[in-house]
């Protein structure tokens, strides 16, 4: 059985910069799990990482989220220490400069995986928009989002979209 785990935007503003939110350290744990797991089962893991730059509050996302945030080559874009500590210099790492990442679902339709389990944050954004994407490049391939690997910084949101990605036939597991 082919595995793919992808961790999206497991970065230090998402968790405790700009953008952080207490619910997103809950998932760290998981994650790192979720990571060595794939590892010992030969699976592949793959890496998003939200990147902006200073031109960022005038593009429609900074319209919308007037946050700076995610600005390449600062702490906030890097990935979290534990979670860089597991990256390997073979896994692919998708830049994206919004919330679903094109390239990601490129890379994805030449593939062939069992399944693709989907984790990181923010649940409601680019877990959800990314989960799309993998679910369009691979239809037939069974694709699990792990409720206690995704947090939103709105937990009504989260909820939402945990309904939204089930409806879209991607696999929610662990919810309460």
């Amino acid at each position: 059985m082919k595995k793919c785990l992808i961790v999206v935007d497991m970065q230090n503003d998402f968790i405790d910069g700009a953008l952080g939110f207490d619910e997103a350290n809950q998932v760290i744990t998981p994650i790192k799990d979720k990571i060595q797991t794939v590892r010992q089962e030969k699976g592949e893991v793959i890496f998003t990482q939200d990147t902006h730059d200073a031109s960022y509050l005038q593009s429609v996302e900074g319209n919308h989220l007037p946050v700076e945030h995610c600005i390449e080559g600062t702490k906030g874009h890097a990935l979290h220490p534990e979670i860089e500590a597991l990256r390997e210099e073979s896994d692919q790492v998708f830049i994206k400069h919004t919330f679903p990442s094109l390239a990601l679902g490129d890379y994805l339709k030449d593939k062939y995986f069992d399944t693709i389990e989907i984790c990181g944050l923010v649940s409601n954004i680019c877990v959800l928009s990314n989960a799309v994407i993998a679910k369009a490049a691979l239809p037939n391939t069974r694709i699990i989002v792990d409720a206690n690997a995704t947090k939103s910084f709105d937990v009504t949101l989260n909820d939402q979209s945990l309904n939204i990605m089930e409806a879209l036939h991607i696999e929610i597991k662990n919810r309460s």
